[in-house]
């Protein structure tokens, strides 16, 4: 009798925790929806609700979409991934140099996702057989592979003529729809999908909910956390290419900068930065938000320094009211 009572008992409490509306969970869409409220209010009549505007926004955090939703899983296992800006540049040149050395554009696509899947895997291993914190491994790695992109081309920006690759990375639309949308779309549902559709997905929230447990239970979290900064490292590699493809060039300098706001657009997207949840849908909405700052604060005639200080602002509030870590 005691234990039917506590049975009962228990799911009453989750009927009660699912009706239960906790608004910590949709502050970034609550954030969203305000700042693209008080931009169109006060940039409307410079344009700034204009489909043309609107567009270039996503086209314009498409880079950081596709990052931030790979390191949804890196941060969903406790893990982190400073490497990827530098990896993005790296993939560019190298997937530019295959094809000017003539091994065409598929040579060209699979020499870029390779250099990104190396640098994962070096992370990886570095970080589940040899047990150095992610941290410091992809920040040495963030280092080093910046290096090596100024290195290989001595700074100096590498063209890329092949049409076919710059319309498909990029520069190209499919009737009316911008390729570079299309590859949003594609990795949001493919993410979304792995997440919370897939044993992969919820190994990768056990794995950081409490590892521990996650191994009594029989998940290999070593494995796990490898895969996940593998995955990174080609998502970045895929970042660099529709980069280089939008640029028409490969440059050292792409994705400077770009680990801190896929970081921030995952933690603003609701994933714990201790791990065990995460959302590809809050990430992708946390990676517009950063992008319709910056291009609202653009459109008002800021100059960097003080749009550094106001999206940095407006990123800590957002945090600050977010969804505590679990």
């Amino acid at each position: 009798m005691l234990s039917k009572a506590i049975n009962e008992k228990t799911q009453v409490n989750t009927k009660m925790n699912k009706r239960k509306f906790e608004w910590r969970n949709y502050i970034v869409y609550f954030a969203f929806v305000i700042i693209l409220i008080f931009f169109g209010t006060t940039l409307g009549d410079q344009g700034f609700l204009q489909s043309s505007n609107l567009l270039n926004i996503v086209r314009q955090t498409t880079m950081i979409s596709i990052m931030a939703v790979a390191m949804t899983f890196v941060i969903g296992t406790g893990e982190i991934d400073l490497s990827v800006g530098s990896t993005t540049a790296l993939a560019a040149l190298i997937s530019a140099l295959a094809m000017q050395s003539g091994f065409g554009l598929l040579g060209g696509i699979v020499a870029g996702l390779l250099a990104g899947l190396v640098v994962g895997a070096i992370n990886g291993f570095l970080t589940t057989k040899v047990a150095i914190p992610s941290f410091l491994v992809t920040l040495g790695m963030m280092q080093l592979v910046r290096g090596v992109d100024m290195w290989i081309t001595h700074t100096n920006p590498v063209p890329i003529l092949d049409m076919s690759f710059n319309n498909i990375f990029g520069s190209g639309n499919v009737g009316p729809i911008p390729s570079l949308l299309i590859w949003s779309l594609v990795v949001l549902v493919i993410g979304h999908f792995a997440l919370k559709r897939t044993p992969f997905g919820r190994q990768i929230l056990a794995t950081g909910g409490n590892r521990q447990s996650a191994e009594y239970s029989g998940v290999n979290t070593g494995r796990i956390r490898f895969t996940a900064l593998v995955i990174t490292g080609v998502a970045a590699a895929i970042a660099g290419m529709l980069y280089s493809g939008m640029m028409q060039s490969a440059r050292y300098s792409f994705g400077q900068g770009d680990e801190l706001n896929a970081i921030a657009a995952v933690i603003l997207g609701g994933t714990s930065l201790f791990g065990g949840n995460g959302s590809i849908i809050g990430t992708v909405i946390g990676s517009l938000m950063i992008g319709t700052i910056n291009n609202g604060l653009i459109i008002m005639g800021l100059d960097v320094s003080q749009q550094m200080v106001v999206s940095g602002a407006i990123i800590i509030l957002a945090v600050a009211f977010g969804k505590k870590s679990r």
